[in-house]
């Protein structure tokens, strides 16, 4: 299907939750076009309530249904996570469906609990040719996992990073990686599985400073496990950046990693206690060094970033650096210089 290679789709993954009204209605607030950005909605669990919900869009949506609902056989001790194989199960579908039967060649993939910014569609439209002809990255984001309020350079909702770390969360995949992951796509954990080595294969996401997206769902079937404590709190950008007439080539991966190290490795070492204290003079940035997992995990807590490691990636890291800002400082946790590679053990 011709037309469809200059639209760029977007999917969102419902289930049970009526309150995808509040995600539709920015989607639909902000679209610069119905034509050029087509809303397509995958259901599972067949709620009635969720699904009048979304039939009441009418033509303003496409409404498809996952037609599978059965339980599913999980391993023994796996029943508490029956709702990650449905997940799964469903994406696998709804991504089946959005590449091989709507003939998409791209899909930004948007979770029913997530409150879009006014430039989400100008972003992923920015972002979508440095995506399809970078073979070294292989998805953007519009997720920042430790993007909470005073953690972010609030003066700079354009700066747009590279990450080793899959965040979710707003993203956009292209169909040439979904024949990839397709034939291996797992039972359940997906977004876990994406972080692994055999899938990610060295290639990095793009997200930025500033999320683009907000969740709002705190019940759903990770109980809120971090919601509380991290995800409410993340800044959702309020402020329209043209990227679409942006140069955004310092993102090309030499030129980027050329930058990144000299930023980075150039920054003085300080200490938390030099940190926590104001003691720091200068505007920055600054380095925070870790050298092993138990070290990372101390820093991060210390400053109250996400301090988990998936096959060794910190969340939000690229090249073992984790990116943040306090007390108007740029602040790098970062690994020894000559970092070459993750420890998959580091978990």
């Amino acid at each position: 299907m011709e037309e469809n290679r200059d639209r760029l789709y977007s999917s969102v993954m419902a289930c049970n939750r009526v309150t995808v009204r509040r995600s539709l209605d920015k989607l639909l607030e902000y679209r610069p076009s119905a034509e050029l950005f087509p809303i397509i909605v995958s259901q599972d669990c067949g709620h009635t309530e969720t699904a009048d919900v979304i039939a009441s869009y009418g033509s303003k949506l496409t409404h498809i249904k996952q037609p599978d609902l059965s339980e599913i056989s999980v391993p023994t001790g796996h029943n508490k996570f029956q709702g990650y194989y449905k997940i799964s199960r469903h994406y696998r579908w709804a991504l089946n469906q959005v590449f091989n039967t709507f003939s998409y060649s791209a899909v930004i993939v948007v979770e029913d609990d997530l409150e879009v910014a006014q430039d989400f569609f100008e972003y992923f439209k920015a972002l979508y040719p440095i995506l399809k002809f970078d073979p070294t990255l292989w998805c953007v984001s519009a997720w920042n996992d430790n993007g909470r309020e005073g953690y972010v350079d609030a003066a700079k909702s354009s700066l747009l990073y590279r990450t080793d770390f899959f965040p979710g969360l707003g993203w956009m995949l292209l169909k040439e990686v979904w024949d990839e992951l397709e034939p291996k796509w797992p039972a359940s954990f997906w977004d876990d599985w994406m972080r692994h080595p055999n899938q990610r294969k060295e290639r990095s996401c793009i997200r930025p400073e500033i999320s683009r997206t907000l969740t709002f769902g705190r019940k759903g079937v990770s109980l809120g496990q971090f919601y509380d404590k991290y995800l409410r709190y993340i800044k959702l950008n309020t402020e329209f950046v043209p990227f679409t007439k942006t140069d955004l080539s310092y993102l090309e991966q030499e030129k980027y990693d050329e930058a990144f190290e000299k930023e980075v490795y150039n920054a003085p070492i300080v200490t938390v206690e030099e940190l926590k204290n104001g003691k720091l003079s200068g505007r920055g940035p600054f380095r925070l060094q870790y050298s092993s997992a138990p070290s990372f995990k101390t820093l991060a807590r210390e400053f109250g970033l996400m301090d988990d490691l998936k096959s060794g990636v910190p969340r939000a890291g690229y090249r073992g650096v984790v990116s943040f800002f306090s007390q108007g400082k740029r602040i790098y946790i970062a690994p020894p210089v000559g970092w070459t590679k993750y420890d998959p053990s580091w978990s």
